[in-house]
């Protein structure tokens, strides 16, 4: 990839991010109200979802009229330039929807496949991430890397919980057996943010089985260029099943417990 088109793929995904943000951040109602629910009565979509990824696909349609598109909220078509944009307009809606402040635009570039360029915009902590592959990650200017990697026992994980009342009780059941092992579990609601606290070492690690493309395309771009490994079940790449992100010494130890606990069934 030439640096020129990394250049301007990353100027867009910022561009599209900020735009995004500022409405997200501006624009939401007062009275915000569930617009429409997904796989179950608490996977929810706000009119504000489908707002935002109309600006982010109508943006990216006006600057790179080719590419493909795939986006949380419905959209999707194939391109003809090789490079596909993964979108999470809101990650973490509910916290959205309910004032908190753990939620961001998620945009990824992918080059014949491959993430290439990932931004992931939190307007409400003042924070954007980005990374273009082989080139690092940042936080704004700050150049980000992960913290050492502590034992297993030492470690502060993140995860998150699917909405299907079945998987939530295995989930459960994973981590009561994983809590005792480790030195603390956070459940912040924006799998994008947590693998943004993976790189710029807030967290040790992560995981969560029942993630999509747009819900870790970009942070986990981001985690990689910041040194985590990132991976699903042992020998695969991060996929609905199982998604997991760590520093190399980390990593190994937390897929294979979560492997043994059957972290990706359910």
């Amino acid at each position: 990839m030439s640096d020129t088109l990394k250049a301007e793929l990353l100027a867009v995904a910022l561009e599209a991010a900020d735009r995004a943000g500022a409405l997200l951040r501006d624009g939401r109602p007062a009275d915000l109200g569930v617009a429409a629910t997904k796989t179950s009565p608490i996977d929810v979509v706000t009119e504000m979802d489908i707002a935002a990824e109309k600006l982010i696909t109508g943006f990216l349609a006006e600057r790179r009229p080719g590419d493909g598109l795939l986006g949380e909220e419905g959209a999707s078509s194939e391109g003809s330039t090789g490079v596909r944009w993964v979108i999470d307009p809101i990650d973490g809606t509910v916290n959205y929807l309910y004032g908190l402040p753990s939620w961001c635009v998620s945009i990824a570039a992918e080059l014949d496949g491959e993430a290439v360029v990932g931004v992931v915009a939190a307007p409400m902590r003042g924070e954007t991430c980005h990374a273009v592959l082989g080139e690092g990650a940042y936080l704004g200017e700050r150049r980000l890397a992960v913290r050492p990697a502590p034992g297993l026992d030492q470690a502060l994980i993140g995860t998150g919980f699917g909405y299907l009342a079945s998987r939530r009780a295995s989930q459960a059941e994973v981590l009561r057996s994983l809590l005792p092992q480790v030195r603390d579990i956070r459940r912040g609601g924006s799998a994008a943010i947590d693998l943004c606290d993976v790189a710029c070492g807030r967290l040790d690690g992560y995981y969560e089985r029942g993630l999509n493309p747009w819900d870790y395309a970009a942070g986990a771009l981001i985690a990689r260029e910041a040194g985590a490994l990132t991976g699903g079940r042992p020998g695969e790449p991060a996929s609905t099943e199982l998604t997991v992100a760590a520093p190399p010494a980390l990593f190994e130890r937390l897929q294979g417990r979560l492997e043994e606990l059957g972290a990706w069934q359910g």
